[in-house]
C-alpha cells in the first residue's frame, strides 16, 4: 500500500473534479479499506425526490478507484476501470451516505473491490457495488 496517499492527498486532488464538485469526503485509506461519505443535498437527489442512484454509484466508484490507486502493485502507474456493478437496495433522503470499499482481487494487471453504500444515521445498506479495474503501467520506450 502506498502510504503518502492520504484522505487528505485524495481529498485535494478531487476537489476540483466531480467527487469534490459533488462533496464526496475520503475519511480512511488503510491497507486493504477505504472508506468515504457523501452528504445528501437536493442537487443530490432524482425528481421523484429519492437519492439518484449515480449520486451512490459515483460514491461507490470513487471509493473503490482510490483504494485501487492506494494498493497499486509495483510499478503501476495508474488504472481504468473496465466494469462496475450495481445493486440498489435502499435509499436517503437526508443525512449522508458511508462507502467502505475492500478488495477481493489484487493482481498485477487487475483488481476488483466490493463497495458497501450505507445511510450513515441507521447503517442500512443503500447499495452494493463491485468494480474491477485494469492496472496501467508505463509504455516501454
Amino acid at each position: 500500500m502506498n502510504n503518502q496517499l492520504t484522505p487528505d492527498v485524495f481529498n485535494e486532488r478531487g476537489a476540483n473534479t466531480l467527487p469534490g464538485y459533488l462533496g464526496i469526503e475520503i475519511l480512511e485509506i488503510a491497507e486493504g479499506r477505504v472508506s468515504a461519505r457523501l452528504p445528501v443535498r437536493q442537487q443530490l437527489l432524482a425528481p421523484n425526490g429519492y437519492l439518484h442512484a449515480g449520486s451512490v454509484v459515483t460514491l461507490a466508484d470513487t471509493a473503490a478507484g482510490y483504494a485501487c490507486m492506494a494498493h497499486l502493485p509495483e510499478g503501476g502507474h495508474s488504472f481504468t476501470t473496465i466494469e462496475l456493478k450495481s445493486n440498489h437496495l435502499g435509499t436517503a433522503r437526508e443525512g449522508a451516505i458511508a462507502a467502505v470499499a475492500t478488495p477481493v482481487h489484487l493482481g498485477r494487471t487487475t483488481q476488483v473491490w466490493d463497495v458497501t453504500v450505507t445511510d450513515e444515521a441507521n447503517g442500512k445498506t443503500i447499495a452494493l457495488f463491485r468494480c474491477t479495474q485494469m492496472i496501467l503501467y508505463p509504455k516501454a520506450a
